[in-house]
């Protein structure tokens, strides 16, 4: 019996995610703060503001990567990339994360170490509180919205785990970049006050310096992840237990063994179901076990967009199993 492959899922049916949206508003906000923090810091001089601004005129960069990710990973899939183009995403998602650490981080800490090394006074301090202010209100906004996602998306997980396990990488960047931008903020305005209240303007290097930091830190967390899907991730283990499920209920089927997954983006998904049929079925009827279990997954997991199904006692599954992949123990293999 050779294995079945059936594409069960249009890849470009999708609808926009939440996590889109989210970058659409980060993006206004972006394009908006940036243009009057860059004003701000040719009027002030402020290294400070400088790098602020450069921050966000990076992010509203790296927001357009992202929607022009989204675009292309939708695109039909060919015959040369017959599972689709999911993963540029990731791809560009990567990018997103390499300018940031460049661009961002880069150039904030060469600013910093030019005024450290040779301060200048930062004129129009007023300015630079007022455009401070009015950058944190918009950012707070951009950041309560990509929360709201985030906690939407991440259940009951914590954080961390949420982070780590998420598929969406623009539901998570957006955050992480508000955030940054945030901190960023609280510590320009730290720094130029620093300067004025001590009449020290190499304070306001400093805090150009500790935002190139804090971006530093940032886009390395995000290229550790975006790499990782970008190599190739498993789907959730709890798709691969509740396929499991579907294959184990359908009659004719001895046993599901456990299935091998690849995330291609965040709502598309390739699944290889391994299972043991019963001895006793005909081709004709494997064939219709087969298109059976494929039809619930489409119905359940549209997310699925091709399901592979092999014809596999559970002793061949596991020796093939600790061949690949040594003592690991899937955690979805059913008993």
């Amino acid at each position: 019996m050779q294995r079945r492959c059936a594409v069960i899922s249009d890849p470009n049916s999708r609808p926009s995610s939440p996590a889109r949206l989210v970058v659409y508003a980060a993006l206004a906000g972006n394009i908006a703060v940036a243009v009057t923090k860059l004003a701000a810091a040719i009027i002030t001089g402020s290294a400070a503001m400088f790098s602020e601004a450069v921050h966000s005129i990076v992010d509203s960069g790296n927001e357009g990567l992202l929607l022009y990710g989204y675009r292309r990973s939708a695109r039909r899939p060919d015959i040369v990339h017959p599972l689709g183009f999911g993963r540029e995403l990731y791809f560009w998602s990567f990018i997103v994360a390499l300018l940031l650490f460049g661009l961002g981080a880069g150039v904030s800490l060469y600013q910093g170490c030019l005024h450290v090394m040779a301060p200048q006074a930062v004129e129009h301090v007023m300015v630079s509180y007022v455009v401070l202010g009015l950058s944190f209100l918009f950012e707070s906004t951009s950041w309560i919205i990509a929360w709201r996602n985030f906690a939407r998306v991440r259940g009951k997980l914590g954080f961390w785990t949420a982070f780590r396990r998420s598929k969406d990488p623009p539901a998570f960047m957006v955050l992480f970049e508000d955030s940054a931008a945030l901190i960023g903020i609280t510590i320009a305005a730290a720094g130029i006050a620093a300067a004025e209240v001590f009449d020290m303007p190499v304070f306001d290097g400093v805090a150009s310096i500790l935002i190139g930091l804090v971006l530093a830190v940032t886009a390395l967390l995000l290229a550790i992840e975006s790499k990782s899907l970008l190599i190739g991730e498993r789907a959730s283990p709890v798709l691969v237990d509740a396929i499991c499920q579907i294959a184990q209920e359908q009659p004719g089927v001895v046993h599901a063994n456990s299935a091998l997954t690849a995330q291609l983006a965040p709502d598309q998904a390739v699944v290889a179901l391994s299972i043991e049929f019963d001895n006793a079925l005909g081709t004709e009827q494997i064939e219709a076990c087969v298109a059976a279990i494929e039809k619930r997954v489409q119905m359940t997991h549209p997310d699925v967009i091709a399901l592979f199904v092999k014809p596999q006692t559970l002793g061949q599954f596991e020796s093939a199993r600790k061949k690949r992949f040594g003592d690991y123990l899937f955690p979805a293999t059913r008993s």
